[in-house]
C-alpha cells in the first residue's frame, strides 16, 4: 500500500491527522481557511489512492432551514459536494471517504458504488455525541467495519462541538426539578478555545497562531474529533486491505 491520500476541505487537518496516524501519506487540497479555491483546483489521475474530506457541511444542517426561513435561500450556505464528486472523478482513486451531516446527500461518481455509515463520536471511545455519515465509495461497493469504543462512563458524553463555541447544555425546569435533556429544555453555553480543543480529542496546548478567538473555534469546531477520525481511518485501512484496492 503507497497510501498517498488527498484530503479535499481539510481545515485545520483533523481527519487528516487520523488518517497519517494510521499510516497514509495525506496531500492537502485547496481550502477557503487559507485562501484556497477548490473551483480552481485540478487534481491530476491515478496518483492518488483515496481522497478523503467534508464538504462544508452548513447548507443541510438544521439551521439552514431556519436561514432560508429567516433571510431567503441566497444566504444558505453553497452546496460543494459537487466540487467534491467533480474533484473525485478527475483524481480517479482506488477508494474515496465523505464525511458529512446526516442529512447531506450521497456523493454520487461515476464507476463508484457507494456506501454509507452513521458513526457517533462517542460510539468509538470520544468525548461528544456529534455524529457523521462517511460515505465510502469503491468499485466493488465494499463497506466500513467501524469498531465500537463506547468507554465506561461516569457522566454522560458532551454535546457536539460547534463552529460557534456553543453546546447544547441541559437546564433544570418543571416542578421536579429534574434535568431535562430534550433539545427545546436546554440553552446554549459558550465553551472556551481550550475546552473546545480538548473536546475534540486534541492536545490542550493545541494552538492556532495569527487567528482570532473566533476563528480558531470555528476552526476546531468544523473539523472531525480525533477519537471518530482514527476509527474511521482504521476502518477504511481493513476495507481497503481486504478488498485489495490500496
Amino acid at each position: 500500500m503507497s497510501g498517498l491520500v488527498l484530503s479535499l476541505f481539510p481545515g485545520i487537518g483533523m481527519l487528516d491527522r487520523a488518517f497519517e496516524e494510521a499510516g497514509f501519506c495525506v496531500v492537502r487540497g485547496p481550502d477557503l481557511l487559507w485562501g484556497g479555491d477548490i473551483g480552481l483546483f485540478h487534481p491530476p489521475s491515478g496518483r492518488f489512492d483515496g481522497v478523503i474530506g467534508g464538504p462544508p457541511c452548513q447548507r443541510f444542517s438544521p439551521l439552514a432551514n431556519l436561514v432560508r426561513h429567516v433571510y431567503g435561500e441566497e444566504k444558505v450556505a453553497p452546496n460543494l459536494i459537487p466540487e467534491y464528486e467533480r474533484c473525485v472523478g478527475e483524481a480517479a482513486p482506488r477508494w474515496f471517504l465523505m464525511e458529512n451531516v446526516p442529512a447531506a446527500p450521497e456523493p454520487e461518481v461515476v464507476g463508484y458504488v457507494v456506501r454509507s455509515e452513521l458513526v457517533a463520536d462517542f460510539w468509538v471511545g470520544g468525548e461528544t455525541t456529534r455524529k457523521r455519515r462517511f460515505s465510502f465509495g469503491t468499485v466493488d461497493g465494499r463497506r466500513l467495519e467501524v469498531e465500537q469504543r463506547i468507554l465506561d462512563r461516569t457522566t454522560a458524553p458532551l454535546a457536539t462541538v460547534t463552529a460557534t463555541g456553543t453546546r447544547w447544555v441541559p437546564v433544570k425546569i418543571g416542578g421536579s426539578g429534574k434535568v431535562k435533556r430534550s433539545r427545546p429544555a436546554a440553552v446554549h453555553n459558550r465553551q472556551s478555545f481550550r475546552e473546545n480543543v480538548i473536546a475534540q480529542g486534541l492536545d490542550p496546548d493545541f494552538d492556532l497562531p495569527g487567528m482570532t478567538v473566533a476563528a480558531k473555534i470555528k476552526a476546531v469546531g468544523n473539523g472531525v474529533p480525533l477519537a471518530l477520525g482514527r476509527a474511521i481511518a482504521a476502518a477504511v485501512v481493513r476495507a481497503t486491505a481486504l478488498a485489495g484496492v490500496a
